[in-house]
């Protein structure tokens, strides 16, 4: 391992250099010396000012939804063989402030704006309108978060490390606590491709959570393990939240986020329709 973290570093020539703490903006920043937000007293580690997340989907559209003008227009298109374009309004006018020691579970039924939300924090989606603030580099750990499958474990966990930062000196100390974490032992020397798909999302989460992060999101990534590893898996989040870390949840198991998170928002239809003590909004969405 020590000579695969060596052949790897040489590469470019050099360490790979650690991002430093910085304030990130996504798209549509307000003017420079303008707050986005009276924010209280406090570290915010995530400011989120009135965003809204507008994507296009393709497909066939409905002739009810249209004019008569456009109907025609659609059929013609179609005849042609032309994919038809939908907007889907998947956040709509979200504000919240997240702070350093926070663990913010997020809940809501399946296309509510979940991951959407996270993927706009991650900065992988630019805002249709307002804007993501950040302090330091967010990092985006999902089920399908992508590992190069044709390679080992071990590289991947290498080149994983490296991708988050990490010095060749870290990445051969944080080694064997990765593999040992994720439990995938001797498959370590396997390619991806052999792993089942609960082996490469402990895999993945024991890689992105090796490293202490400014800002972790976390989607669903928990549902594919066993007991024992969502136990592990709770307790290395409380250790990312005690080291100054802001960690956000999305999973289906409310009692995972409920015994994980001191805070919940709850999205519904792309709005947010509760924000507050983990008990409190979990009880409330049960019942709504």
């Amino acid at each position: 391992m020590a000579e695969l973290i060596k052949e790897l570093s040489q590469v470019k020539g050099e360490e790979p250099a650690v991002p430093g703490k910085d304030v990130r903006v996504h798209p549509n920043p307000e003017p420079q010396g303008k707050r986005p937000l009276d924010v209280p007293t406090g570290t915010p580690t995530v400011i989120v000012d009135d965003l809204h997340i507008v994507y296009r989907v393709y497909g066939a559209a409905s002739d009810t939804e249209k004019g008569n003008a456009v109907n025609a227009l659609t059929r013609i298109l179609r005849r042609q063989g032309r994919p038809q374009m939908k907007e889907v309004h998947a956040v709509k006018g979200v504000t919240f402030v997240a702070y350093h020691g926070d663990a913010i579970g997020i809940v809501g039924r399946n296309g509510s704006g979940k991951s959407t939300l996270l993927r706009a924090i991650a900065g992988l989606l630019p805002p249709h309108e307002g804007a993501v603030y950040t302090d330091g580099q967010p990092s985006l750990l999902g089920v399908n978060a992508a590992l190069m499958r044709e390679l080992t474990g071990e590289r991947n966990i290498v080149l994983g490390c490296y991708a988050m930062g990490m010095t060749p000196a870290e990445v051969q100390e944080k080694y064997q606590e990765i593999v040992d974490f994720s439990g995938i032992d001797e498959f370590v020397q396997l390619p991806m491709s052999t792993y089942s798909s609960g082996m490469g999302a402990r895999l993945r989460f024991a890689i992105s959570s090796a490293k202490t992060h400014d800002v972790l999101l976390i989607d669903e990534a928990l549902a594919t393990g066993d007991r024992e590893f969502r136990k592990k898996s709770e307790e290395r989040i409380r250790q990312i939240r005690e080291s100054a870390g802001t960690v956000f949840l999305v999973a289906h198991d409310l009692k995972v986020i409920e015994e994980t998170c001191n805070r919940v928002i709850w999205l519904h239809k792309g709005k947010i329709k509760m924000d507050g003590d983990p008990k409190e909004v979990i009880a409330a969405y049960n019942k709504g």
